[in-house]
């Protein structure tokens, strides 16, 4: 669990709830209007246009709500992608088929490939930046608690921040196919106290 997981959660909820609410509207006129205009005879009903009022209404309402959903989304994406200062920075190198965990600063370096599965600890209720690259071909970190997944390239340095909520161990593996090994390729989260964590270290 972490703040941004939660963060996309929201928004996928109040898409969920909003297009809910939007496709019942519309059922439900769809059904009135069958009912009520349905055909009676031959007569030709009176016909009408432009009322201008309804036009400009379902013209502008659904302008407003896809700015609606641009905005939140953009204030989520934003959030997503900020990578605020922080003192605690961790080092994440995926190579076939295992992951590598380093600490700037220390000498603690964690190492397991395929089914050793290594932790990497962060501290809870902290921003961790993560610098993450990949030694060889693309793979994927996954992280499910944090419903959370970046690209490892090779060549690249890619960087966020997470920060978790709650204390535990957190499954995580590659997500890309990236060779005989990659249904292996697992690792460990665990998420201490900032006191154990330094205690940890």
């Amino acid at each position: 669990d972490s703040t941004s997981s939660r963060s996309v959660f929201h928004l996928w909820q109040g898409f969920s709830v909003l297009a809910a609410i939007i496709g019942s509207l519309v059922v439900a006129l769809v059904v009135w209007a069958s009912l009520r205009y349905r055909r009676r005879g031959d007569a030709i009903p009176a016909q009408y246009q432009y009322h201008i009022p309804l036009e400009l209404a379902y013209t502008i309402v659904p302008i407003l709500i896809v700015f609606g959903l641009f905005a939140a989304t953009l204030v989520v994406e934003n959030k997503e992608l900020a990578n605020p200062k922080t003192s605690v920075t961790i080092d994440v190198n995926a190579f076939q088929w295992g992951w590598k965990f380093s600490y700037p600063g220390t000498p603690v370096v964690i190492v397991g490939q395929t089914t050793q599965a290594p932790t990497m600890v962060m501290p809870s209720n902290t921003n961790v930046h993560i610098n993450l690259t990949s030694t060889d071909v693309v793979h994927g970190f996954y992280v499910k608690a944090f419903n959370f997944s970046r690209y490892a390239l090779p060549g690249v340095l890619n960087q966020f921040t997470i920060r978790a909520v709650k204390t535990g161990t957190f499954f995580g593996q590659c997500t890309q196919l990236c060779g005989l090994y990659h249904s292996l390729m697992f690792f460990h989260v665990r998420v201490v106290t900032p006191a154990q964590y330094q205690t940890w270290l």
